[in-house]
């Protein structure tokens, strides 16, 4: 049964295409000539869109698939580098202007979640949504106090949705895992899984809310980034209130530039708020596309960042951390051999791979990026020549890791829109050196004191008694050693006495069958001696 609805989505999938007129897309796979006749025999290819323009029936078609491949337009809509300028443009609006469901639908799950009409929750409900995304869509409200929130609501039956495109894509993870080796060394099952686990904590606005709080904990002194309020009387799982923020898209260039909006400090601010959310907090905002950032422009020169949406958040180990934070130091300061170092180190290539080679592959991709502004550097070839140079080294991909990279695709297409000129390396660096100073340096030894100073106080009165514990259980250790080195003793003692026996009755057993082989029987009785000697031989070998 299961099959049966994982073949019938794909079916779905390959006549939204074709219908749209996006089925050129099955061209770029290369596939077997016996599908394409299939393709000819289907009455929906001669039917197909071909008038409409190309940018509106692709994103036609991934509103038409649902909520995965509504996201991955929303991430290839930010990549203006990679895509032609009316795909992106048209892609765009997958970012907040999906198809909005209806106001009944809307009032139907807030009545669910509230047990009481809309009207009796809010003082005033807008029925016509602010913004509409893949997951859920956004209404203007005010409280009974008079405060100014927006309501964030869920899409009905979105979970089923997507579990049925989750379903399809472990299918596809698990053919390639199973038929092909690169395949396996992209871990496509891991990264399935990984997506999967973001995708659920998305559909929980009560984990949402919570991501939203504790963002807002992190840069509530901060003049670089805003996050609104949770108004947690009003959060349940499928409805989440904030406080109304009010501030520009951060796509609307334009409209900042009549603003006389300082773009160089915008963009300087950004780099530096993704780091410090990496490293400082580790806890990061994974869906950074234009639709979730605005900027507050009340004063143009020093402009700031607000941020809204939180489903998707990232965290990563210590660990990760420190390899990342060395892994970007080494190759601001062009050292690809320690690059290639902790890559080996970290076990994300092989141990056997030769250090030198792999040092010079990385050199060949990465040297020629630096010193250019970000305009002349394409990320995504970076990315490509990357991936080629891993595949020859046998490099995994790190599970862990997608949603940073995923995450650093998001900033670069910011950076490219904010401002093409930003230097990312002469803008990182200083942070991740700071950074990598106060984890080793002696800021770091005086943090560490100053943080674990508390519990030693809390634990000085226990000292005593901790001390005395010790030393007990120390001399019970002690004893309970000497016991065992008693036994041990004793057992070698016994053994010793046993191996001996052993070898005397041994030479006994050889000497009575000697004596049992000679010939001469005047020889003292040789026969008897010799009966006389096995036996006594064989009594003390089976004592």
């Amino acid at each position: 049964m299961k099959a049966l609805s994982q073949l019938g989505r794909l079916l779905s999938i390959y006549r939204a295409l074709v219908r749209n007129g996006v089925d050129e897309v099955l061209d770029l796979i290369q596939l077997p000539k016996a599908v394409y006749l299939l393709l000819y025999l289907t009455p929906d290819y001669w039917r197909r869109d071909r008038h409409t323009p190309r940018g509106e029936r692709i994103r036609r078609t991934l509103e038409e698939l649902g909520p995965i491949f509504i996201k991955f337009g929303q991430i290839l809509s930010t990549r203006r580098d990679l895509l032609p300028d009316d795909i992106s443009a048209e892609l765009s609006q997958l970012q907040d202007q999906v198809k909005p469901f209806c106001i009944d639908e809307a009032c139907a799950v807030l009545e669910q979640a509230y047990g009481k009409p809309a009207d009796q929750v809010f003082a005033k409900f807008e029925r016509e949504p602010l913004a509409a995304a893949s997951i859920a869509q956004v209404h203007c409200a005010t409280l009974h106090n008079g405060e100014e929130v927006v309501v964030k609501i869920l899409r009905p039956d979105v979970k089923k949705a997507i579990e049925k495109d989750l379903a399809v894509l472990k299918l596809f993870a698990k053919l390639a895992h199973r038929y092909s080796q690169d395949g396996r060394r992209l871990r496509p099952i891991e990264v399935v899984d990984e997506f999967e686990k973001h995708l659920h904590d998305e559909l929980d606005l009560l984990r949402e809310a919570g991501n939203c709080a504790l963002l807002h904990r992190n840069f509530s002194d901060s003049d670089q980034l805003y996050v609104p309020e949770v108004k947690w009387d009003y959060v349940r799982d499928k409805v989440m209130v904030l406080e109304k923020v009010s501030g520009i898209s951060v796509s609307q260039i334009d409209g900042m530039r009549e603003q006389n909006v300082n773009f160089k400090h915008l963009a300087e601010i950004g780099v530096e708020i993704f780091f410090t959310q990496v490293f400082r907090d580790n806890f990061f905002h994974a869906d950074m596309h234009p639709g979730n950032i605005f900027v507050n422009i009340d004063n143009p020169d020093r402009p700031s960042y607000i941020s809204i949406d939180f489903g998707i958040m990232g965290t990563l180990s210590e660990k990760d951390k420190q390899y990342l934070a060395e892994n970007f130091l080494a190759f601001f300061q062009r050292d690809y051999r320690r690059v290639a170092e902790l890559h080996v180190s970290s076990g994300w290539v092989p141990l056997g791979t030769r250090e030198e080679d792999f040092e010079g592959a990385i050199r060949s991709v990465c040297e020629p990026i630096f010193n250019k502004p970000i305009k002349e550097i394409s990320f995504g070839m970076l990315l490509l020549r990357l991936f080629q140079t891993a595949r020859r080294f046998n490099m995994e991909v790190q599970p862990q890791l997608v949603l940073l990279q995923k995450t650093l695709l998001n900033i670069e297409g910011l950076g490219r829109q904010v401002y093409p000129e930003l230097d990312l390396w002469k803008t990182a660096k200083p942070f991740l050196e700071n950074w990598m100073k106060e984890r080793i340096g002696p800021k770091a030894f005086a943090r560490q004191i100053k943080q674990q100073f508390p519990y030693w106080v809390e634990s000085m009165p226990k000292l005593p008694n901790l001390v005395h514990d010790a030393l007990q259980q120390h001399q019970q250790q002690q004893l309970q050693t000497q016991f065992e080195l008693k036994a041990l003793r004793q057992s070698l003692e016994q053994q010793q006495k046993q191996r001996q026996q052993t070898q005397s009755g041994i030479a006994l057993v050889i000497a009575g069958c000697a004596l049992l082989a000679f010939e001469n029987p005047a020889w003292f009785d040789g026969n008897i001696v010799g009966v006389a000697l096995l036996s006594v031989g064989l009594l003390a070998l089976f004592r």
